[in-house]
């Protein structure tokens, strides 16, 4: 009997591996079919990748086989004895039961509507028709604009329901759906002139009821699990290697460089103050002058002040000093930087533009440029800049009410409305050139005197759409307290010592440098709490819209999340300052005084909000995971077993918040999408790369199943390696996939 049970045994273990490693294989098959997915759509278009690989029958059929294949493992494993762990994967279950009836029965398509006019059909995403079991008519389409602005804030469709004589009133705007009968009608596109709209179309009866069901379970099970004592996350966080050791950090002081003499003419800086706080129309928005002026500098330049002057002297030294500006090396091309007269020795000087020979040469000089490439490009838009500058072009600065009451900024030079009293055109045409008199006598109290009657003529002809006078003051005490540069310099380089000390150091002679970087870690969290703070009120809305604004957060949690894991975890503390000042630093890439804009319509919703959050935190522990992992590397090889097992602990610690983390801000995102489109699921590559990234990471978190996971040099490497999926779904979607999700 025993040989027989023995026999039995060892088959049904045989039985379990297979079944294991055809899961886990089946899996990694489509993790490596949805990353070439998202480079095929690059080369080959989405309607392409969606239909022959995202949604085709074979791709399907293979998540099918990988589900069933899980099940299958899990009930053989017996887990279900484990209610909690059991419960997290039922969950996900249910998930993929919800999407795939969602693909197999809902349909998706686009009616265009009229106002006034009637229909009952919609084109599928097929291009075929098919009628709706009701009658819709358009009875309006309004765009809501911001104050003061063309920016549009909302776009609202009202419309009527005929269902078979019962009338039924609707409305859709960005991130406000309409349901009836099982239809999701919701905002895609407006016509042109405004009398015709395209809604989407969504019918899904059953699947998003599911998949939602089986988001809430999810969610239950995640707390379950992190709050439940009988999981592997509790018997980490009690082991022993945890009580070893303390925190550490390092110390760096920083430099600054001198200023040079010969300076070009320019107002002084009291003056060129009072220009600052101008009101000016300006990307959209009514900003003060001096956001303006540090734009331009910065994107002539490449920062916001040259050779210690403002960006405010900046702009007026181009605008009333142009012989002298034209030859200063401040137009910066990748890396270098010429004159105006150096990167185009055929620009003349402001005076020979205000004639009509050096208006021709000047579109000349436009023409000749339109021809030129690389570099040269770059340097044409800077001249083209400079230029619209010089005949005063971006200074709209004049607010002047129409017939309607409705307000337009004009520049000076502008034609302007024809029922414009006498008075206020005379103002409006020679306001800049009497400062400009002024200035040649450098009578710069009466420049000043002249800057504030022209905010004072702004205050009383635009008080309806103008920022509140608290709002722009925030806007200039945001622009004064920029040292973004600084505090990532700063902080990379303490980070980068810290780690080296943390290495090379006993540990008893750690303490003082632990808290010092501690210290310089608070100072990030004031710093940009404060930044973010200040933006927030600015712009009007949670400043988690952009590439830089998500950086930003992510280099404060990053401190944040420091300070609190600093008691148990010896290496927060350089990670932190590392990872905080390398976020801070990425966030300046793009532009060094990134634009405060007016937010895309179907941004305004809490739901972005929360699912930035959560993702950047899920980031922030990722890259924390990696520091750590590069560390017990290093150990490793110094064959320092003690700092091995204590990394690999503190590693597996994070990777499940982090992990659970990056599944809610997935899933949030997914409702947020179905709230906006009618679908919570579009195949868009930065979709597709954060569930790759979420099923990379979910494989260590599987040890007892995939057991090399279980030594601790396996599991480093791999966590190490696993952060290129998160450095593809940030930065790489951005700069070079592309998508609906691209902002970089």
């Amino acid at each position: 009997m025993l040989p027989l049970f023995g026999k039995m045994t060892a088959h049904k273990n045989r039985y379990s591996t297979l079944l294991k490693w055809l899961c886990f294989a089946l899996w990694g098959a489509v993790v490596v079919l949805l990353a070439a997915a998202t480079i095929i759509e690059k080369s080959r278009g989405t309607a392409f990748a969606i239909d022959h690989i995202y949604t085709a029958r074979w791709m399907v059929a293979l998540w099918c086989v990988a589900t069933l294949a899980a099940v299958a493992y899990l009930l053989q494993t017996k887990l279900y004895r484990r209610v909690v762990v059991f419960a997290l994967h039922a969950s996900l279950l249910l998930i993929l039961i919800g999407a795939f009836i969602t693909h197999i029965a809902s349909r998706h398509g686009v009616v265009h509507l009229s106002v006034g006019n009637t229909t009952n059909e919609y084109i599928l995403d097929d291009g075929t028709e098919e009628q709706l079991p009701f009658r819709l008519t358009l009875r309006s389409f309004d765009i809501l604009y911001h104050r003061g602005s063309q920016a549009p804030m909302n776009y609202i469709s009202v419309f009527e329901i005929d269902h078979d004589g019962t009338i039924v009133e609707g409305e859709v705007s960005m991130n406000n759906i309409f349901r009836y009968e099982g239809y999701r009608l919701s905002q895609a596109s407006f016509d042109e002139d405004g009398r015709g709209v395209c809604l989407s179309v969504a019918y899904d009866r059953w699947g998003i009821g599911v998949t939602y069901a089986g988001y809430a379970a999810l969610l239950l099970s995640i707390i379950a699990f992190m709050c439940s004592r009988a999981t592997a996350f509790r018997a980490l966080l009690s082991h022993p290697a945890l009580r070893r050791g303390a925190m550490i950090v390092a110390l760096v002081a920083g430099t600054h460089s001198a200023m040079a003499a010969d300076l070009p003419r320019t107002i002084p800086r009291d003056a060129a103050k009072e220009f600052g706080r101008l009101a000016v129309y300006h990307n959209e928005r009514i900003c003060p002058m001096q956001t303006f002026a540090i734009e331009f500098t910065t994107k002539l330049y490449g920062k916001a002040e040259y050779r210690g002057l403002s960006a405010e002297q900046v702009v007026t030294g181009w605008y009333f000093f142009y012989d002298d500006w034209k030859e200063e090396p401040m137009i910066k091309v990748k890396g270098s930087v010429a004159s105006t007269v150096g990167v185009e020795g055929k620009y003349a000087a402001l005076t020979d533009f205000m004639s009509v020979e050096g208006n021709k040469l000047a579109e000349s000089l436009r023409s000749d440029n339109r021809k030129l490439r690389g570099d040269a490009e770059a340097a044409n838009e800077k001249l083209d800049l400079i230029y619209r500058l010089a005949m005063g072009e971006l200074f709209k600065i004049f607010p002047v009410a129409d017939d309607t009451g409705a307000i337009e900024w004009y520049s000076q030079g502008e034609q302007l409305p024809a029922s414009l009293k006498y008075e206020e055109w005379l103002f409006i045409n020679n306001s800049l050139n009497l400062i400009a008199e002024h200035v040649a006598m450098r009578d710069y109290t009466r420049v000043e005197e002249l800057f504030g009657k022209i905010a004072k003529y702004q205050r009383q002809q635009a008080s309806s759409v103008m920022p509140t006078e608290q709002r722009f003051d925030t806007e200039l005490l945001y622009n004064a307290t920029n040292h973004n540069r600084l505090i990532a310099i700063v902080s990379m380089a303490l980070g980068f010592i810290g780690f080296v000390v943390f290495n090379i150091v006993a540990e008893r002679r750690r303490r003082w440098v632990v808290r010092l970087l501690g210290l310089w870690l608070a100072i990030i969290v004031g710093y940009l709490s404060f930044r973010i703070t200040l933006r927030w009120y600015v712009c009007g809305y949670v400043p988690l819209s952009n590439g830089y604004e998500t950086m930003l957060f992510m280099s404060w949690s990053a401190a944040v999340i420091t300070l609190f894991m600093s008691r148990k975890m010896r290496l927060a503390i350089p990670f932190g300052a590392l990872i905080s000042g390398a976020t801070l630093m990425v966030a300046m890439m793009g532009e060094a005084s990134p634009r405060i804009t007016q937010l895309m319509p179907v941004l305004h919703s809490p739901l972005l909000s929360i699912h930035v959050v959560v993702i950047m935190l899920a980031y922030t522990l990722l890259a924390f995971i990696l520091l750590n992992g590069v560390a017990a590397i290093i150990a490793h090889l110094r064959h320092a077993d003690e700092d091995v097992e204590y990394h690999t602990i503190v590693g597996r610690i994070m990777l499940y918040p982090a992990l659970f983390l990056l599944v809610i801000g997935i899933f949030i995102g997914a409702v947020w999408a179905n709230v906006s489109w009618g679908r919570y699921w579009g195949w868009d590559p930065k979709e597709v790369w954060a569930l790759i990234t979420m099923l990379i990471y979910a494989l260590p978190v599987h040890s007892s199943s995939i057991r090399a996971f279980q030594r601790p040099l396996v599991f480093n490497i791999f966590v190490v390696c696993a952060f290129l999926s998160v450095l593809i779904t940030y930065f790489g979607v951005n700069y070079f996939l592309g998508g609906m999700h691209s902002y970089a």
